[in-house]
């Protein structure tokens, strides 16, 4: 039996889509239970580091706009530009893998402030 893989592009968008609700329990479900989460300078990250790292800001009045959802194998590259509750805008860019319609890793590249 083939199980079909969901669009991961949407996939990709629903993380986001979760932390701006602060939706935990909808981000466990897209992450893959061997998870593991990159952000230069951070060393590897295991679930628990990611959520320490990201989840202090997560349904902060942040909005996203995405620029660019690009896939590739079992890659979506994401750029998108954040607003938080205090007005200041960025942009980041990060790369999700994927293992069938769960996030494996999460490469991120914080920190584009825009003015």
């Amino acid at each position: 039996m083939v199980t079909e893989v969901r669009d991961r592009r949407q996939l990709a968008r629903a993380v986001y889509e979760a932390f701006a609700a602060a939706d935990r329990d909808a981000i466990e479900r897209l992450l893959a239970d061997e998870f593991e989460f990159h952000a230069p300078p951070d060393p590897n990250l295991d679930r628990a580091g990611y959520f320490e790292r990201c989840w202090p800001h997560a349904g902060d009045g942040q909005s996203f706009e995405f620029a660019r959802l690009i896939e590739s194998g079992d890659e979506v590259v994401v750029t998108y530009e954040g607003r938080r509750a205090d007005g200041t805008r960025f942009r980041n860019t990060e790369v999700l893998t994927f293992v069938g319609d769960r996030v494996r890793r999460a490469e991120v590249y914080f920190g584009w402030e825009l003015t």
